[in-house]
């Protein structure tokens, strides 16, 4: 698609005119084309007199009270403000009274209480109430001692995780009631929270506890100075954030997002090199973790114990800012460090008492401001960052440029002070800086929750055939996150943080919720697998990236720069992951080989009787010891069960009709009208025959089908019996019952193949021809690879007696032909290409053989399964070489058993095989266009996944647009400018991983916990 593509279709243009004014007018039509119902022009009345009402009344109020210069300026603000509300609620800027009401417990949960954004409305509720009341009740505590222990206690205790570990307390419980049921299933979550966990979280506390009252009790009263105990607290502080910070950077690729990092490990592509060029690095991380988990909480808790405002009881601010710093110090370490450390410089060079930052501010206060700015001075950076990206990518970026864009850039160059007061204030409210139609042309989005998306985490995705691959992955993921994420190699993580993570053709969006002590809860997504050309381009553009800093680093300088600094995706680490790699190759050469065919069916009949001795022999495991053989003449099948299957069993039409060979069967005297086969072929049934399976009626398409039996007259029975279509069939003939089989070794019955495969109408030249191809020195061989552990009581000489037994040989050539007669037919052509593909795809067209076979199901599956082992054993001799002796053959066929699965990729039972993690999977395709068959071979190993950190305002802010476009402007425009490839914003992917129904990703996960411990 081109540059120009519209911004909207022409007729959502006219919609789009129309609700504009109608919205601001409240619904009155004015010849806009549509009415609104009454209740629609009472709310819009009120919408618009409530501001004035507020106004006015907010007016009195500082007139009759006390008036000073703050009231006034505050009501100048509000009365511009609620002038421009008509607009703002007209281009839906204004937010929806939930995300609103969400978004302001959220900012006073973080800001206020020292907590952490949820992935749930609930839990953000409850954790609100909870946080407040804490609050709350630190305030009528009447000492100084209590007030510290309280704060440090309940500050340590909300910064848990705490909805695990009452599901796993929950689940603790239940398990000493229930049976074993309920401890597996607690056996996976005590890997979370178990008693370890829980002796580490107890002696935490209690130190925590025992450091601030002992400080506090014997060190707490002298003011700050700089030789003061509070003084050489932030010494050790700032000590700690320079190693810390010094520690964290050096895991990552680029220092800074900008210089090639020299400790990083170059042209990493293996997980072996890696994980050996990693161990320095690994050292790092866990140094790291300790210094964040144990010697800085414990660091800030003495400094906060040491300071003399606690001295002030009864102090609203003091309560506040405490209790909000005592919490924070775990649920955010590494900016609790950083408020510190700044707060404590500040309080260095400003010793004059007379100051206003140090006469009107407590401590905690001051913390609270200092994190408020430093959380909106790095909003600010990045939405910063991602306009200059939009306006200098819309004359950069070729396929970009519009025809307006010049007009807007200038535009944006010449009101630029306007564009940063846009940004300040959507930085100020910590609201989406929103690109219109991600064009330069910016708006203030409405204050919305972090997690951008109402609804349950995961609830929704795009589920297809390819969201296996990200099921089957991503708890190894979750893994390599828990260890990343720990040690720092991702940077520092929050809640509203993304993440992309790259491997061949899958895409993975990781979103972090939650974040508290020792835990962070993240949504991984997964992007479709089947590229678009603006998914693939903006792919490329990520591959690109990667492939910069993880690949191509042979020859680069030390510290030489991100060629790709100011993309919105900066890359960080690769990780070690146990997925599936995807190779495809061309089959040219191999399927269409006429010395590769001419062997197949040769090797298939070595496969299918491997297969259908295995199939017997596992069989055999489940019935009983043999010694019952010779009291039971019918063996494994009594009487009942063989005549009921024998009742149900469907004889086919008989094949000799196809053949030369059965010329002799036809009879003068036989009435080929007849429904009814001639006398003398009813009288053909032997003395021994059991019984008679009913004649097989098929109906298909395009013919007249015989009715039910009855006297009709000569002359009828032409209009009645003709198939029209059809091939002549000899209905002369009945199938005969089988013999009993004697077999001369009592324990064949325990290989002997189910009597309703034995049915299939062969004729005897074709038998006995099979007789003589048959590998009776395979067949032997498979045969003495048997052990019968399973049979109690067995003779020494019992596989020697199997091999000599000719009865149970011949049901074995029976059965091995009726499975070629069914997917080859009687010929001995060689097969074409095209009649393998179909073989192996289940969609031969149809024969009296397949439908033969087709009515044994298990018997069909073990066919196919088969050919397909045949067909992957033709591949691998052609790519390997020849196999050697029977021996290897076994092992080729046992391994495709074991850890292989050989079948299509839209089979169900290859989804299961992902799940269940097989080794690995091979399916054949066709492209019908190129004319060429491709082999796919998935094979699961450890591989290296690269992880890049996104630009979090970029994304939220195209999320926003996506918001406004789809659910304001009603664009549903597949083909929309706003969804086109942009390879430096990744548009189209970052519109992918929205939540549906405005995304579509094929895979979202819950939240996931990952302990950080």
């Amino acid at each position: 698609m081109g540059p120009d593509v519209p911004l909207l279709n022409d007729y959502k243009q006219e919609f789009f005119l129309k609700r504009f004014p109608q919205t601001v007018l409240g619904g009155p039509r004015f010849k806009l084309g549509y009415c609104a119902p009454p209740y629609i022009y009472v709310n819009q009345i009120i919408l618009f007199l409530t501001p004035w009402v507020l106004g006015g009344v907010g007016t009195l109020l500082y007139q009759f009270a006390v008036n000073t210069a703050i009231l006034e300026q505050t009501n100048q603000i509000l009365h511009v403000v609620f002038l421009f509300l008509p607009f703002l609620w007209a281009m839906g800027v204004l937010p929806p009274l939930d995300a609103l009401f969400l978004w302001g417990m959220e900012q006073l949960l973080e800001f206020g209480l020292g907590g952490s954004p949820m992935s749930s409305n609930t839990k953000l509720l409850v954790m609100f109430l909870i946080s407040a009341g804490t609050a709350i009740a630190s305030y009528f505590i009447p000492s100084t001692l209590g007030v510290i222990l309280f704060m440090t206690g309940f500050g340590f205790i909300l910064s848990l995780n705490l909805s695990e570990i009452g599901f796993a307390f929950k689940h603790t419980m239940s398990s000493h009631l229930a049976s074993g049921n309920s401890k597996n299933m607690h056996r996976g979550l005590r890997m979370q929270f178990g008693w370890r966990e829980f002796i580490f979280y107890v002696t935490v506390l209690t130190f925590a506890l025992l450091e601030a009252s002992l400080l506090h009790q014997f060190a707490g009263f002298s003011s700050f100075s700089t030789a003061s105990p509070q003084a050489i607290a932030s010494y050790v502080l700032i000590l700690l954030l320079t190693i810390m910070w010094i520690l964290r950077e050096i895991q990552r690729v680029y220092l800074f997002g900008v210089f090639r990092n020299p400790f990083y490990p170059k042209d990493v592509r293996t997980v072996t090199v890696f994980m050996e060029k990693q161990r320095r690095l690994m050292k790092v991380g866990v140094v790291r973790r300790i210094l964040l988990t144990l010697v800085s909480p414990f660091a800030m808790i003495a400094f906060l114990s040491l300071d003399p405002s606690l001295q002030n009881l009864h102090s609203v601010s003091v309560c506040i800012g405490f209790t909000r710093i005592y919490r924070m110090v775990w649920q955010n370490t590494e900016n609790a460090l950083l408020d510190i450390v700044v707060v404590s410089v500040a309080q260095m060079l400003v010793l004059s008492p007379d100051l206003w930052w140090n006469r009107s501010l407590d401590t905690g206060m001051r913390l609270l401001l200092v994190g408020i700015l430093r959380d909106r001075l790095l909003q600010f950076a990045s939405k910063l960052q991602f306009a200059v990206a939009i306006l200098l990518t819309s004359w950069t970026e070729k396929k970009q440029r519009r025809k307006s864009t010049a007009t807007l850039i200038t535009l944006n160059v010449v009101f630029f002070p306007v564009l940063l007061t846009f940004i300040a204030i959507s930085a100020l409210l910590s609201s989406p800086l929103l690109p219109l139609f991600t064009l330069p042309v910016f708006m203030i989005g409405f204050p919305r929750p972090v997690r951008s998306w109402p609804g349950p985490v995961g609830a929704a995705a795009c589920v297809c055939s390819d969201t296996v691959y990200y099921q089957q992955m991503v708890p190894s993921l979750t893994g390599a996150l828990q260890s990343a994420l720990a040690a720092g190699s991702l940077g520092l993580s929050l809640p509203g943080s993304h993440y992309l993570c790259r491997f061949q053709d899958r895409l993975m969006w990781i979103l972090v919720l939650e974040k508290g002590f020792t835990y962070c809860g993240v949504n991984i997504k997964g992007l479709e697998l089947q590229e678009t050309s603006c998914h693939a381009a903006e792919a490329h553009r990520v591959d690109e990236i990667f492939g910069m800093a993880f690949e191509h680093q042979e020859h680069t300088k030390i510290l030489s720069p991100n060629h790709h600094f100011g993309h919105i995706l900066t890359p960080c680490t690769v990780l070690p992951v146990r997925l599936y790699s995807d190779a495809r190759n061309v089959l040219s050469g191999i399927i269409d080989s006429h010395e590769n065919l001419k062997h197949l069916k040769d090797d298939f009949v070595k496969v299918m009787v491997w297969m259908l001795v295995q199939y017997c022999y596992k069989r055999s495991k489940t019935q009983e010891s043999p010694g019952s053989v010779n009291k039971n003449k019918e063996g494994l099948f009594p009487e009942s069960q063989h005549s009921g299957e024998t009742e149900r069993s469907q004889a086919p039409r008989e094949e000799d009709s196809f053949s030369v060979d059965t010329v002799e069967d036809w009879t003068d005297d036989s009435d080929i009208f007849d429904l009814q086969p001639s006398g003398r072929m009813k009288s053909k049934k032997e003395p021994g025959q059991i019984g008679t399976a009913p004649k097989l009626h098929l109906s298909i398409p395009g013919s007249v089908e015989a009715q039910a039996l009855q006297e009709i007259s000569p002359e009828d029975k032409l209009y009645k019996a003709v198939m029209l279509g059809l091939p002549a069939v000899d209905k002369g003939k009945q199938q005969e019952a089988l013999p009993q089989v004697e077999f001369s070794c009592s324990y064949s019955e325990l290989l002997s193949i189910p009597e309703e495969w034995r049915t299939a109408p062969l004729p005897s030249s074709k038998v006995n021809e099979m007789r003589q191809r048959f590998p009776e020195e395979w067949y032997q061989f498979i045969l003495s690879q048997l052990d019968f552990f399973h049979l109690k009581e067995k003779p020494s000489n019992l596989l020697e007696d199997l091999m000599k037994d000719k009865a149970l040989k011949d049901l074995y050539i029976h059965g091995v032909l009726s499975c070629c007669f069914g997917l080859f037919g009687l010929d001995n052509a060689v097969p074409a290409p095209s009649h393998v593909f179909r073989a192996y795809t289940g969609g031969i067209p149809w024969s009296v053989g397949l439908e033969w076979l087709t009515s044994k199901p298990e018997l069909f599956q073990l066919a196919l399964k088969a050919f397909r082992y045949t067909f992957k054993l033709m591949v691998d001799k052609a790519s390997l070489g020849p196999v050697e002796n029977f021996k290897e053959l076994v092992n080729y066929l046992e391994e495709y058993e074991n850890d292989w699965y050989i079948g299509l990729v839209s089979d169900y039972e290859w989804q299961q095989a992902v799940l269940q993690e097989k080794p690995y999977l091979f399916s054949l395709g066709h492209d019908p266009n190129m004319g060429i068959y491709t082999g796919r071979i998935l094979t699961l190993q450890e591989l290296l996944v690269q992880v890049g950190k996104l630009n979090d305002e970029a994304v939220r802010g195209q999320w926003a647009n996506l918001s406004w476009e789809l659910l304001y402007a009603t664009n549903d425009d597949e083909e929309r400018y706003s969804i086109q490839a942009h390879p430096v914003l990744l548009r189209n992917l970052t519109v992918q991983a929205a939540d549906p129904p405005l995304g579509y990703p094929v895979y979202s996960s819950e939240l996931l916990h990952l302990p950080l411990l």
